[in-house]
């Protein structure tokens, strides 16, 4: 699989990993799609400890994480770093990150070994600019992400059978009915999420507790942060922790994890 190679932001050779002889993506059966419903109701009661090894139990080495380094990523990278520090990790690097983004990167790697892959689009961002005559998050945002990120992570879902996100039920309307573990039908993965089921309040607990590097800018009124275009602090009255993304622009959601009765995608 050639385009699996990727330059990182320091020029290192790294990528994705290249599946055993004989790997097969899943396929959406019906005795899948029942075990994966029968998995999340019982680890509904779980920890997110117990839910990783879960994870690493039935997907390993075909398990990995994509991770924005916000919060919710950085507790979950700290207990892979206990429980399964070989796993694959990658951050969908837009070319639009903010500084501060991948300095933690750095961070996280200092302090816990765990190097988290910049798994990067085709096109840089002078030539994507170029091709499209300026920045196309201005005018359309929705093609932005999906060029950007989601293009990426379908690359990404290629030698994978399943992969971790760091979202809770409690962040927005769209993301209260995700499932510990599910379908993911717009990337074919089994999707896990550890923290479906925690809080804001216990997140940030855990890095206070346990002194988890975070992101400095949610110190500076960034809740929650993306791509520095599309993300402004957010305001004294506001109450949605993702109201600073995509200020303006009737979106709150890249489509990563977007939750479509219809078609399944992001569960």
């Amino acid at each position: 699989m050639p385009d699996t190679e990727i330059l990182d932001r320091q020029g290192t050779c790294r990528g994705l990993p290249t599946p055993r002889p004989g790997f097969q993506r899943l396929e959406a059966t019906p005795e899948l799609l029942d075990k994966l419903r029968e998995a999340s109701q019982r680890l509904e009661t779980a920890s997110p400890e117990e839910i990783i090894a879960w994870g690493i139990e039935h997907y390993a080495p075909y398990l990995t994480m994509a991770t924005a380094f916000g919060p919710e990523g950085c507790v979950i990278l700290s207990m892979l770093a206990k429980i399964a520090p070989e796993t694959y990790i990658f951050n969908l690097d837009t070319g639009y990150q903010f500084q501060e983004t991948l300095d933690l990167r750095d961070r996280i790697a200092a302090k816990y070994g765990i190097e988290v892959d910049l798994l990067q689009p085709e096109l840089s961002v002078p030539e994507y600019e170029t091709l499209h005559g300026g920045p196309l998050y201005r005018i359309n945002p929705n093609q932005c992400c999906f060029d950007r990120k989601l293009q990426v992570l379908e690359r990404a879902s290629k030698v994978m059978h399943a992969w971790m996100s760091g979202i809770r039920r409690d962040q927005s309307a769209d993301r209260a009915r995700a499932a510990i573990v599910g379908w993911d039908k717009k990337f074919g993965l089994v999707k896990i999420s550890p923290l479906a089921n925690s809080t804001k309040q216990d997140v940030w607990k855990r890095i206070t507790e346990e002194g988890i590097p975070y992101n400095p800018l949610h110190d500076q009124g960034y809740p929650s942060i993306g791509c520095w275009p599309c993300t402004r602090a957010v305001e004294s009255g506001e109450t949605d922790e993702r109201a600073g993304r995509w200020s303006g622009m009737q979106k709150t959601e890249c489509g990563l994890h977007t939750i479509s009765e219809q078609d399944g995608s992001g569960i």
